[in-house]
Formats: structure tokens, C-alpha cells, sequence
């Protein structure tokens, strides 16, 4: 069977190209990102593998169908960039639900640590060999209060992070964990008591900028926001005035609303046209990095693996565990014969 993979990087081709002989698949890597004008590279393909950045909408889906492709291999966790609608019937369309939660959760502990201690900062000084202090006090976390919103397997791990650190751990799920080890509450008690909020929640209609002008006024002055999630959990005009009133104490982004154009790519020839973006970087308290949550050798592993696992059930006709049921957005649960029945 071969797979069109889209949106190739270097690092990519290392465990796919490690691991696909063991499965028989043959990949064609495409640099581009999938679009409607470069769909008829994947003809005569199986499956076409993409990442979380490229679109996957009706019309390339429709064309996907049109030339025979019968899968849909997302490489990552996040699906809200495929219009399942289009895809019903037509194309299977396979997630990773988990490669390295340690990975995520441990990175926005490091944004949580360099925004608060201002370590990047410290680190571009003492390179122009400038040893001044000033400017770079931190608090201590240490008795301070943590809100943690999203409670799966990242969200639980980042709380134990804090709880570590002597941190009293607050947080909210619509769909909260059995027997937690952490105190669950509601959204308006994270916003008022948290010291620093951790966003861990899938970017849904219901959590489209869950951080915006209101919710900022309620949280505490000084408050440190830290973000590995989804960029559009935050209404990024908001926070950029909440940074300027002096509201936020610290901000630390791994993702970005308006990302794509951006993320993952080579852009320091260029001049950056999105004036919100370059507006945030240039706050001594804010620190954005490009999506890099995820990326450890253990993950990438994991992301492999698990796509290419994902396509040999296909080929095998058994059940899609990481299927994304299309009509009631369950994942799995209504496709053991792969007829989905119960979701008409």
C-alpha cells in the first residue's frame, strides 16, 4: 500500500522511513502542504498522512475521494483542521490520541519556569556577555496557586508537575477524571484564584477563545498563562491587551491562534505581516516558540508507529480504534464493523 505524506520536514522521515518496511508501506514524501492544487500528487495512493497545519476541507477531501484515496492519517492529536461532514462515507479518517503526554506536559512546565524566571531573557544578556541581574525577578511557585484547565493525560501530568513544585493544584473539566488527586472546581474559581492558569483542553466550538476580555478581567493581576494546547483557546487581541494594561505578569505560548503561515517554517528573511504576532513577541514577558511541545525522539516515535499502525488496521479491515466517528464525534466507539450504524 503506499501513502502520500504531506508536509514533510526532515525530522519526520526519520521513524517513517524507520518503520514503514516493517509494515510493507511504501511513502511518497510531498515538502508541500495539502492543498486542492497539489491533491493529484497522491494518485494511485492508499492513504495521505498530514499534519496538524495542513486543511483538510470538502474540497480537498472531495477530490481525495475522486482519486481513490481511502484514508486519512492524521499525525498528531488535534482534528479540528478536517470538515468530517465531507469525509462521511467517502474517506476513514485516523488520529493519534496520545504519542508523548509526558513531552507536552514537561515543555509547558519549561515556558511556565523561563517566563516566571526569565531565563530566555537571561540567556541572550549573558551571550553579549551581559551579567546584569536586573529586570529578572521571578516569584517562587511554592505555595502559589496552579489552574489547570483540561484534565486528560496532559493536564493530569502537567498538575502533578506543580503539586511537585509545593503548588496548591486547581482544575476544571466538563468531564472531570475519576477520583483526582487535585482539587476539581468551576471555570470562574480558576480564573480568581489561580496564581497561573495551564491550558490543556481540544480547541471545540465551546473552548474557541475561552481566554478572551472578560475571563481576563477576572483573573488575578500578575497572573502567568501558559499555553501548549490550541492556539485559538485564546483571543489573542484580548491578550495583548490585557499584557499592555499590565493585567498578565507572564505569557507562555508554544501555539498561536493565526499559526499556519508561520509555524514550522524558516521565516527569519521575511517580514512578518501578522502585526499581532510581532506585537506579542516584543513584550519582555511574553515567550512564544514554535508548536515544539510535542517534539522528543520518544514522540516522534510514537506518532510514527501509531499512523502506520492505524493504516495496517485499514488494510486489514478490522477495527479503527483512533476513527474519529463523524456524525457524534466519538471516537472509536461506533465503528467496530466499520458500518457506523449506530450514528445515522
Amino acid at each position: 500500500m503506499r501513502i502520500a505524506f504531506y508536509d514533510t520536514k526532515p525530522y519526520d522521515r526519520v521513524w517513517f522511513d524507520r518503520l514503514s518496511p516493517e509494515f510493507g508501506f511504501s511513502i511518497q514524501y510531498i515538502e508541500e502542504r495539502i492543498s486542492v492544487d497539489n491533491c493529484v500528487l497522491a494518485e494511485g495512493c492508499d492513504a495521505v498522512c498530514v499534519f496538524v497545519n495542513d486543511h483538510v476541507d470538502a474540497t480537498v477531501l472531495q477530490k481525495l475521494h475522486e482519486i481513490g484515496v481511502r484514508a486519512l492519517l492524521l499525525r498528531c492529536t488535534g482534528y479540528n483542521n478536517v470538515e468530517f461532514r465531507e469525509a462521511f462515507g467517502k474517506i476513514h479518517v485516523m488520529r493519534v490520541p496520545a504519542y508523548s503526554p509526558y513531552a507536552v506536559a514537561e515543555y509547558s512546565c519549561a515556558l511556565l519556569l523561563s517566563v516566571n524566571r526569565k531565563t530566555h531573557r537571561a540567556y541572550s544578556r549573558t551571550r553579549d556577555y551581559n551579567f546584569s541581574i536586573n529586570g529578572l525577578m521571578g516569584t517562587d511557585l511554592h505555595g502559589k496557586t496552579a489552574g489547570v484547565i483540561g484534565t486528560g493525560k496532559i493536564g493530569r501530568i502537567m498538575a502533578g508537575i506543580l503539586k511537585g513544585f509545593g503548588m496548591r493544584v486547581i482544575a476544571y473539566d466538563p468531564y472531570p477524571p475519576k477520583d483526582p488527586d487535585f482539587e476539581m472546581v468551576d471555570l470562574e474559581q480558576i480564573w480568581k484564584q489561580s496564581d497561573v492558569i495551564s491550558l490543556h483542553c481540544p480547541l471545540t466550538p465551546e473552548t474557541t477563545h475561552l481566554v478572551n476580555h472578560d475571563t481576563l478581567l477576572k483573573m488575578k493581576d500578575d497572573v502567568i498563562l501558559i499555553n501548549s494546547s490550541r492556539g485559538a483557546l485564546i483571543d489573542t487581541t484580548a491578550l495583548i491587551d490585557a499584557v499592555k494594561n499590565r493585567k498578565v505578569g507572564g505569557v507562555g505560548l508554544d501555539v498561536y491562534e493565526e499559526e499556519d503561515d508561520y509555524f514550522f517554517e524558516d521565516r527569519s528573511n521575511d517580514i512578518l505581516e501578522d502585526e499581532e504576532l510581532v506585537r506579542l513577541m516584543s513584550f519582555p514577558n511574553v515567550l512564544v516558540t514554535s508548536h515544539q511541545a510535542f517534539f522528543t525522539a520518544e514522540a516522534m516515535e510514537a506518532i510514527a508507529r501509531t499512523s502506520l499502525e492505524n493504516m495496517d488496521r485499514f488494510r486489514k479491515d478490522v477495527y479503527l480504534e483512533n476513527e474519529i466517528c463523524y456524525r457524534c464525534g466519538k471516537e472509536g466507539v461506533c465503528d467496530r464493523d466499520n458500518k457506523r450504524e449506530n450514528c445515522f
